[in-house]
C-alpha cells in the first residue's frame, strides 16, 4: 500500500507536463495561423500597415496607397518639403508593413569662428547640417550641435559650433602640404598625426614650440632619399579666330582642366635644406583637357582685294605721290598679291620677319601692322629708300627704286612689277 501511495503522485505531474506542452503547442499553431491569416488579408486586399515615428510620437495606421506621400497625406500627417522621411516619400512601397520616420527641419545657428550662418536643416549630425549648408570642414575640424543657452538671444533652439583646426605648412620628408590640427605644440601635433621620430629625423622649430595658424613645420632625415608627390600637368590652348564677331571678344568652347602626374624626385638634404632633386620616374595619371577658345578678329583680316585699297589709301595718306604709291604696290602684287599669310605683303623673311612678330605679336598677320611695319622699316633702317622714292616722278622709276632698293629680290621678274604698277595706278 505504501508502494502505490509513493508513485501515484509521481504519475500524476507526467501527466500534467504533457498536457501543458501540448496546450503550449496547441496555442503556438493558432496564434501562427491567425498572423498567416492577417497577413494574407492584408496582401490580397492591397492594405499595408504604417508606423510612423514622428519626433517621439508613434501612429499606426492601415493604408492602400502606393507611397509614404500619398499614406501620410491619407493620415492627416503634414510633411514640409525641407523635412527628411525614411523612407523616402516617393518611394514605391511593396511590403505589408513600415516602420517610418519622420525627420523635421528645424532652424540652427552655425557658428563658424565669428561668422554665423541661420539654415533651416532635418539632419540630426553636426556634419550633415554642415555638408547640406556647403560649410567645408577638415577632418581635423571639431563639431558639436547643443541645445541654445539663449533662446531669445538666438533665435533657435539649437547651436552648432565649428572649431577650426589650425592651419599650417607641413614639410615632411621632402613633400610639402597644407595640414591642419587641434594640437596646441609641434610635438602633439606629430602624436595626433602618429608621426614617430627616429634620432637620424630633425624637425623644425623645436618639439615644444606652440603651433599656430599660418606655420611652418619641417620634418627631414640628412642624406638621399626619395619622395614621391602628385603634381599638376598644365593643360595647352587653342584658339579658334571667328571673323563675325569683334576684336576683344572670346568665348570658351571647352573649358581647359590641369592633368595629374604622379613623380618620383631623388633629394639631398643636408641640415634639412634640399640641396638638390633630381627627377627620376612620372607617370600621367590623368591627361590634362586641351581648353578652346573662340576669339573675335573681326576686321583683323582681309581680302587681297580689300588690302590693295587699304594700301593704296595708307600710302597716299604717307604723302607719296600717285606714282610713287603704284611704284611700291607693283612691287607688293608681284611678292604676294596683297596677301598677309605666309611672310606677307613684302616676303619679309630671317631677322625682318622676326622683327614684324615681336613688335605686332598679337597682329602680325593683320594688312594694318604689316603697313606699319613697312613704313617703319622705310622711316628707320630703310630710311634712304623712301628718300630715293621721293625722288622718282615716274611709275617705272619708283618701281625699280623699291625693286632694287628695298625688296632686293634675286629673279624680279620687273617688266611683271612695271605692269601691276601702272594696272593700280589706272585702278586707283
Amino acid at each position: 500500500m505504501k508502494q502505490i501511495l509513493t508513485t501515484t503522485p509521481r504519475s500524476h505531474r507526467i501527466l500534467l507536463l504533457a498536457i501543458a506542452s501540448l496546450l503550449t503547442i496547441f496555442v503556438g499553431l493558432i496564434l501562427a495561423l491567425k498572423t498567416a491569416h492577417a497577413a494574407s488579408s492584408l496582401s490580397g486586399s492591397g492594405e499595408r500597415v504604417i508606423t510612423v515615428h514622428d519626433d517621439g510620437k508613434t501612429k499606426g495606421f492601415y493604408t492602400k496607397a502606393t507611397t509614404l506621400r500619398d499614406a501620410l497625406k491619407e493620415a492627416g500627417i503634414s510633411v514640409d518639403q525641407r523635412d527628411r522621411t525614411e523612407p523616402r516619400l516617393d518611394e514605391q512601397l511593396v511590403a505589408n508593413s513600415y516602420e517610418a520616420n519622420i525627420y523635421r527641419a528645424r532652424p540652427v545657428i552655425i557658428r563658424d569662428g565669428s561668422t554665423e550662418t541661420r539654415v533651416v536643416s532635418a539632419y540630426r549630425t553636426a556634419r550633415q547640417i554642415a555638408k547640406e549648408a556647403a560649410i567645408q570642414l577638415h577632418d581635423e575640424d571639431t563639431v558639436s550641435l547643443a541645445a541654445s543657452k539663449n533662446v531669445m538671444t538666438d533665435g533657435t533652439a539649437e547651436v552648432m559650433t565649428i572649431t577650426r583646426a589650425k592651419a599650417f605648412t607641413f614639410v615632411f620628408y621632402g613633400k610639402t602640404e597644407t595640414a591642419y590640427s587641434q594640437a596646441s605644440t609641434v610635438a602633439a601635433m606629430l602624436t595626433e598625426k602618429r608621426i614617430t621620430l627616429t634620432e637620424k629625423d630633425g624637425v623644425s622649430p623645436s618639439l615644444n614650440t606652440p603651433l599656430s595658424t599660418g606655420m611652418t613645420v619641417k620634418v627631414w632625415r640628412d642624406g638621399t632619399q626619395t619622395v614621391t608627390v602628385d603634381e599638376d600637368v598644365a593643360f595647352d590652348t587653342k584658339q579658334i579666330r571667328d571673323a563675325n564677331h569683334e576684336r576683344g571678344y572670346k568665348e570658351v568652347q571647352t573649358k581647359g582642366e590641369p592633368g595629374r602626374r604622379t613623380v618620383s624626385y631623388e633629394i639631398s638634404t643636408k641640415n634639412g635644406v634640399e640641396v638638390a632633386r633630381k627627377e627620376i620616374n612620372s607617370t600621367i595619371t590623368k591627361q590634362p583637357i586641351q581648353q578652346v577658345e573662340v576669339i573675335g578678329v573681326k576686321g583683323m583680316y582681309t581680302t587681297p582685294s580689300e588690302n590693295e585699297q587699304i594700301t593704296w589709301e595708307f600710302l597716299v595718306g604717307k604723302g607719296l605721290t600717285r606714282e610713287q604709291t603704284a611704284g611700291i604696290m607693283g612691287n607688293l602684287m608681284q611678292e604676294h598679291g596683297f596677301q598677309t599669310s605666309g611672310d606677307g605683303l613684302a616676303q619679309w623673311t630671317g631677322s625682318r620677319q622676326s622683327r614684324l612678330r615681336s613688335m605686332f605679336p598679337d597682329s602680325y598677320m593683320t594688312i594694318q601692322s604689316q603697313l606699319d611695319y613697312l613704313w617703319y622699316e622705310l622711316s628707320e633702317p630703310y630710311a634712304k629708300v623712301l628718300n630715293a622714292i621721293r625722288a622718282q616722278t615716274t611709275v617705272e622709276g619708283a618701281t625699280i627704286t623699291f625693286q632694287n632698293q628695298y625688296e632686293r629680290c634675286g629673279i624680279c621678274v620687273e617688266d611683271r612689277r612695271i605692269q601691276f604698277a601702272y594696272n593700280i595706278l589706272a585702278s586707283h
